[in-house]
């Protein structure tokens, strides 16, 4: 057995993981992160990734369903343009969309102004054997938010619980939610999209170039680009206090949309197979019921090729006869 083969995934896939990943321990400043890291690929050994984490994510899924003990918790951060809504596509390519959910997140609704910061996103978690993936989350409380602080006012809090404190405050409750879901069988995995504001500027252009991406762009954008430092900073602050072993943030070089795929992917296929997911074995009651069932089918089968001979017979037999 060579090297390569007797390697787990994990271990195969860790180059692609490891320099991303970000649990809490040490420091984090988001400058040390480069945007267009390329890991060492090219666009073809990157496909050959991408197309084989996309059969294991498929296999995973299925004994993740079947098994119904686990989900998983995929939640995607970045600015506009920074390739979330096309890494989901390109990455869950070929998973049964009966175990995996979408949610995006917009603007909040009247209706979800009246509760908690995290209320929407708690009623569209991932049940058991399921994989739910947040397009933003409730991390654009802290964030959309904090830059622009006439969004909190509508959130209906009562004046004296908005305070100084009040994002440190976020980032504990945050962390003990997720805490709350580790402890129960979901695994969360956090990804930031890490995309330059010159890459940013491309991906704007040609939206604007090419009529069938024009729905994509919106005059919001570009406001929203000029406050590109204070969401750096925002954002460094967010991983910084949020990172934990059990809900780690995956920092993504976005820049080449080939690459963060191969990341994020390969984050996603190495938490599944830490789970040692299989398909439930059946009980020796169930093997017995099988056996019975069996033999009832094959009975029945057994009486229709004996009655569709007889029918055989007698037409031979008219036939004859005439």
């Amino acid at each position: 057995m060579s090297r390569k083969s007797s390697q787990t995934l994990a271990e195969q896939l860790k180059p692609f993981v490891a320099p991303f990943r970000h649990d809490g321990s040490g420091t984090f400043h988001l400058k040390s992160y480069k945007t267009d890291d390329k890991g060492g690929l090219d666009k073809d050994k990157a496909e050959k990734i991408l197309e084989a984490n996309r059969k294991h994510l498929s296999d995973f899924q299925e004994k993740l369903y079947a098994q119904d003990r686990w989900s998983l918790l995929v939640i995607l951060q970045g600015m506009d343009a920074s390739g979330k809504d096309s890494a989901i596509k390109s990455i869950f390519e070929g998973v049964n969309p009966q175990g995996c959910e979408v949610t995006s997140f917009k603007q909040p609704t009247a209706h979800e102004l009246d509760h908690d910061f995290m209320w929407r996103a708690m009623i569209a978690l991932p049940g058991r054997g399921r994989i739910g993936v947040f397009n933003r989350s409730y991390y654009e409380e802290c964030l959309v938010t904090r830059v622009h602080p006439e969004i909190l006012a509508q959130e209906k809090l009562p004046p004296k619980l908005v305070t100084k404190n009040i994002w440190r405050e976020r980032f504990a409750d945050i962390c003990a939610f997720e805490r709350y879901l580790s402890r129960n069988g979901t695994v969360i995995l956090k990804f930031f999209l890490n995309l330059s504001k010159q890459e940013q500027r491309e991906r704007f252009l040609d939206r604007l170039e090419q009529p069938s991406k024009n729905w994509k762009f919106s005059m919001n954008d570009i406001s929203e680009r000029a406050l590109w430092p204070r969401y750096m900073a925002v954002y460094q602050e967010i991983v910084r206090h949020t990172s934990t072993p059990f809900a780690p943030w995956h920092v993504v070089p976005a820049d080449h949309k080939w690459f963060a795929r191969v990341v994020i992917g390969s984050a996603i296929v190495s938490a599944l197979e830490s789970l040692d997911l299989h398909f439930p074995r059946a009980d020796k009651a169930s093997l017995r019921e099988f056996k019975k069932v069996r033999e009832a089918l094959q009975h029945e089968g057994k009486g229709r090729r004996k009655a569709k001979t007889a029918r055989s017979g007698m037409t031979a037999k008219t036939r004859s006869s005439k």
